[in-house]
């Protein structure tokens, strides 16, 4: 592949098809974005070598799982160059489902999923607040989740 490949419409075509449903054939991909399944192939090849595909992924409904809390952690750090080794810690905590380095009031913020708010008091007691580094948090419930999607992706001009 070349160093200098640029993503073109086709591929945004194919890549809005496949947004929408991963699990969809390339030949239906194909039909949809009106090219060959082996371009999709080719192309999707390309992207994942890329780096623009990071692979397939399941969006599990986790209320269905049992997982009926959902919440933000703001977290103090004592020193702001303890981020990547608390990162390293919190990625051990299998109900934290995203670690973010921010700016503003808090050094991080993460996204816990628990199954009760009994489950979310053991996460934050026993797990979060026993990782080095963490001078302290702030914790928002969440009440409700309208939108949860991906950037919509628009051909180039």
């Amino acid at each position: 592949m070349p160093d200098h490949y640029e993503i073109d419409n086709v591929d945004i075509s194919i890549l809005s098809v496949l947004q929408n449903n991963a699990k969809k054939p390339y030949t239906e991909v194909a039909k949809q974005a009106f090219v060959s399944s082996g371009t999709v192939h080719v192309r999707m090849n390309k992207l994942e070598k890329m780096g623009v595909v990071k692979g397939a992924s399941l969006d599990l409904n986790l209320k269905a799982l049992g997982y009926t809390v959902g919440s933000f952690l703001g977290i103090y750090l004592s020193q702001s160059s303890l981020y990547d080794k608390v990162a390293e810690q919190l990625k051990k905590i299998p109900e934290i489902t995203s670690i973010l380095y921010t700016t503003g009031n808090y050094s991080m913020f993460v996204r816990i999923y628990a199954k009760d708010t009994d489950h979310l008091k053991n996460i934050l007691h026993d797990k979060v607040q026993n990782v080095m580094g963490i001078e302290r948090t702030e914790t928002f419930v969440i009440l409700e989740e309208t939108l949860n999607r991906s950037i919509t992706l628009t051909e180039k001009s």
